[in-house]
């Protein structure tokens, strides 16, 4: 039946088979005795494999060192949020088994007390903290059409960082100033910021924080010790690094980070939840399993997967080779 079970789990097999190929496994070796970790979904399109991987990983890794786990659900970008798909999240994560130790319960929950949104006059207050020497941030007029006209690589071409503009909401964005020869070190490789990211937008036209800015103040103020990404992110990583560290944060730089191989679609591109790609609940709906995520996480993690089936066997096989490891 088109749509139905066997289609999908067709393809979702030959979609986590493509996704390790290439891969090697992470190193546990470098995540704290105690690891204190989120899983940081966003509601702009419904959760797919990619993400389920990425929370299995980070869920299994904490609770198998007696971790602690929050859940913040990044809901700045406020044109895209999607009421269903917020209430999807917490469907998402149950059906995989996965919990957390702080954050919202549920939808009411998270309008009530959780949304980052309550949090924007704090944000805007930090960034006027890092801004007020002048030596960090600038405002700029430049919009995404004008510097790729500029930049082919879509690398801030550095155009308004001497105008001296005035922050205008609806106008302007502030931005990062990143030095030339500015290299940041993540997980001991050196990343050439300046000529890989440039300078980045900590407060956007719409009047609204940046990820970047977000992200790192929730991150360090819930002290945040460990981070699993995937390696499409490893400049991001590399960005808020080098942002802690004009704030003179020690938390964050101190942090410990995976960045894990990515889930490929059949057609070798990276899910993405813009394009409603591989959802999961689409795969749930469909009668399907998330056992392929399981055992993609598990390859991840370099253990062996062939009992493998649910996060809680997850966790118990990180836990029993890391036993076997010390005998």
């Amino acid at each position: 039946m088109p749509g139905g079970y066997h289609e999908v789990g067709f393809r979702i097999f030959h979609i986590f088979k493509k996704s390790v190929e290439n891969s090697s496994p992470v190193c546990l070796s470098n995540v704290p005795a105690t690891p204190v970790s989120r899983l940081a979904p966003t509601p702009s399109g419904f959760l797919h494999l990619g993400n389920a991987v990425n929370f299995l990983v980070t869920w299994a890794i904490v609770r198998s060192r007696n971790g602690r786990l929050h859940l913040r659900i990044d809901d700045m970008d406020g044109i895209r949020f999607r009421p269903d798909v917020l209430d999807d999240i917490f469907t998402s994560l149950d059906w995989l088994g996965l919990d957390w130790d702080t954050g919202p319960a549920g939808p009411d929950d998270f309008y009530q007390n959780y949304s980052l949104h309550k949090k924007k006059a704090y944000y805007r207050e930090r960034l006027q903290a890092v801004s007020k020497t002048g030596q960090h941030t600038f405002v700029c007029r430049c919009s995404r059409a004008s510097i790729k006209k500029l930049s082919p690589n879509g690398l801030y071409p550095g155009t308004c960082r001497n105008a001296g503009l005035v922050f205008e909401p609806g106008l302007h964005t502030v931005r990062l100033r990143v030095k030339k020869n500015t290299w940041i070190q993540v997980n001991n490789q050196p990343v050439d910021l300046a000529n890989t990211f440039g300078d980045f937008i900590l407060w956007r036209k719409d009047d609204q924080p940046g990820y970047h800015l977000a992200s790192l103040l929730e991150d360090e103020e819930r002290g945040i010790n460990f981070i699993v990404r995937g390696q499409d992110l490893l400049l991001s990583t590399a960005a808020q690094i080098y942002l802690a560290q004009c704030f003179g944060f020690s938390s964050f730089p101190a942090c410990r980070f995976i960045h894990h191989g990515l889930v490929r679609g059949d057609n070798g591109e990276k899910l993405s939840k813009s394009r409603g790609a591989h959802a999961l609940k689409d795969l749930r709906q469909s009668g399907g399993s998330f056992a392929g995520a399981v055992k993609t996480a598990a390859r991840i993690l370099g253990l062996k997967h062939n009992w493998i089936l649910t996060a809680q066997d997850l966790k118990q096989a990180i836990r029993d080779k890391e036993l076997k490891n010390d005998e």
